[in-house]
C-alpha cells in the first residue's frame, strides 16, 4: 500500500502523447519489417524507438510534461 499523495498525472501530457505515438509507430514498422525479413528496416525501426524515448524526455525537460509550465491543466 502506498502512502504517496502527489497524483503523477498518467502520462496526460503532450510530451507523453508525442513519445507513445512515435514508439508505436516504431513498433508498427518494426513488427511488419520482421515479418517481411528486411534486417535494415527492423533495426531502424529500434532507433526510431529510442528516438520517440528521446522526443518524449526533451519535451517533458521543457515544460510540456505533466504539470509543466506550457500545458494547460484540464479539470476532470
Amino acid at each position: 500500500m502506498s502512502i504517496e499523495t502527489a497524483d503523477p498525472g498518467h502520462g496526460h501530457s503532450p510530451a507523453a502523447w508525442t513519445a507513445v505515438t512515435i514508439m508505436l509507430v516504431a513498433v508498427t514498422i518494426g513488427t511488419i519489417a520482421f515479418f517481411f525479413d528486411t534486417q535494415w528496416l527492423v533495426w531502424a525501426s529500434a532507433g526510431l524507438l529510442v528516438v520517440g524515448a528521446l522526443v518524449g524526455w526533451v519535451l517533458a525537460r521543457a515544460g510540456y510534461g505533466v504539470g509543466g509550465s506550457k500545458v494547460a491543466e484540464k479539470a476532470h
